[in-house]
């Protein structure tokens, strides 16, 4: 490694786009062989791609822990006063640090999709927004097409097309103006609402991907599955059609072809991608911009039975993350360290130079943008608590979502522990080095019930450290072999 400081970068340019799975980058190992994302990967060539990245478990909670720098269980004040998903929080309680980056000089802007709630703070976060706010769904419409947006804003206005080219077209208009003010840093959020359900194809790529192999049917696509949760043991989308092929059970097209029309709609957002880093080129600023190229989750296509993110396992919500800035990132590395999405604003603030406005939960990742082998000793908490943020989290457990019940989880560099807030619910635990598919539950193994009861330690250790007021409420769970959750045998309740 060389001895010269890190570099701090003059602009950032963070592109965040929908339920995106690491599945549907070409450059990383788990894409089908089909699958070309030329541009996406072109970061990848000329930067660091991480390999086991989480930003949360879906869309509203991955926005606001970018806004905040915290979980969702630090996200005060969000709630639901009437039904999904028109979110409103107080911004006394719950300030975004956007605010304190625009307040010492840089200019701002986001572009696409919000989902915070109606508070955009044009003029106190942002000197430039182009808003698809999906909080007001009413107000602005659905996905992809016949979308409203609010400009600069403005209230909702129609802006016709296909939302991932128009958002595209708006991140230019931003760096235009930008090119005409060089001196001044900004920050651009390009939140593209790709490639979230329903999955609109822009018609230009609708004939792309026809000729391809048949997508792999997941082992556990079907249940039963015996050794995992309860919830899990029976749960199931799809179904064997007559030609052995599986099909969505509500409306019988194949996996394949759904995964098809996925990585479809992928196509016009890796064009948005490759367009943007040409303008950032242009300008001549695309060295001293830090880029970073990630998703709010992943999404489950047939493993474990889902089509669905939310869940704790990777298939769900595993996103891709690449970042790029010559002099900071080694072309062409990978970085293994698992980092969550409360990594990137300490991150940021620190490539900068800036104090946080308030403590974070994340991790500042620059060593490993250094030196993606580097010791990262940091365990990684991850959670789902549904609608419910902030104190309205303190309960510990909740209603489910689409049969998914709340949970924590923690990462570690080998093993994910999983523990599903529900009363009296076995625990997972996964060798994610032996076992990267998430099948063999070694909770249920009397070998590792001793690991099975640090990593316990550690989430609730983590709890705490994050202040979590679920810490002290967390339902218990159960202590069990295999044999005893298959033959009905003794069990033991772990109270913590």
């Amino acid at each position: 490694m060389s001895d010269n400081p890190i570099p701090r970068p003059k602009n950032i340019l963070y592109i965040f786009t929908d339920d995106q799975s690491f599945r549907s980058v070409s450059c990383y190992p788990g894409a089908h062989s089909w699958v070309n994302t030329p541009n996406i990967d072109r970061l990848a060539r000329e930067g660091v791609r991480f390999t086991n990245c989480y930003t949360g478990a879906w869309c509203a909670p991955s926005r606001a822990t970018y806004l905040t720098g915290k979980l969702q269980h630090g996200i005060t004040s969000m709630h639901l006063p009437s039904g999904y998903p028109n979110f409103v929080r107080d911004p006394d309680r719950c300030p975004y640090w956007l605010e304190h980056l625009r307040n010492d000089g840089w200019y701002t802007g986001v572009i696409g999709k919000w989902h915070t709630g109606p508070d955009h703070g044009h003029g106190r976060y942002w000197d430039f927004s182009a808003i698809w706010d999906h909080s007001q769904p009413e107000l602005y419409g659905p996905y992809y097409t016949n979308q409203k947006m609010s400009i600069q804003g403005g209230p909702p206005e129609e802006v016709g097309g296909y939302s991932t080219d128009n958002y595209t077209e708006f991140a230019l208009d931003f760096l235009r103006g930008r090119e005409e003010d060089p001196e001044t840093p900004w920050h651009l959020w390009l939140c593209y609402d790709a490639v979230h359900g329903p999955w609109t194809v822009a018609d230009r790529h609708l004939e792309d991907y026809q000729d391809v192999s048949p997508v792999p049917t997941p082992e556990d696509i079907y249940p039963p599955r015996p050794t995992k949760a309860g919830h899990m043991r029976a749960y199931g989308m799809w179904r064997e059609d007559d030609n052995g092929d599986p099909v969505f059970i509500l409306d019988g097209r194949t996996l394949t072809d759904w995964v098809q029309q996925y990585n479809r709609a992928v196509r016009a957002l890796d064009e948005g991608v490759g367009r943007v880093l040409d303008a950032v080129e242009a300008m001549g600023q695309l060295d001293e911009t830090l880029i970073v190229f990630t998703s709010d989750q992943g999404f489950a296509w047939g493993q474990h039975g889902f089509r669905h993110k939310f869940a704790p396992y990777d298939a769900n919500i595993k996103a891709p993350m690449i970042v790029r800035m010559p002099g900071l990132v080694t072309p062409g590395t990978v970085c293994d360290a698992p980092i969550g999405g409360q990594d990137i604003p300490p991150t940021f603030l620190s490539l900068i130079g800036m104090e946080q406005p308030w403590p974070m939960h994340g991790h500042d990742i620059s060593p490993l943008l250094a030196n993606p082998d580097a010791e990262w000793e940091h365990p990684l908490l991850l959670e789902n608590t549904r609608y419910c943020f902030g104190e309205y989290t303190d309960v510990g457990t909740g209603e489910a979502e689409g049969g998914i019940p709340w949970w924590v989880s923690l990462r570690t560099e080998r093993h994910k522990y999983i523990r599903w807030l529900v009363y009296g619910e076995i625990e997972e635990m996964y060798d994610l080095e032996n076992d990267p598919e998430e099948l063999v539950n070694l909770a249920l193994e009397p070998d590792h019930h001793e690991q099975l009861a640090r990593l316990r330690h550690m989430t609730i250790d983590e709890l705490r450290r994050t202040e979590a007021g679920m810490a002290d409420h967390l339902p218990p769970v159960l202590v069990l072999t295999k044999e005893q959750l298959l033959g009905g045998a003794p069990v033991e309740t772990a109270g913590t």
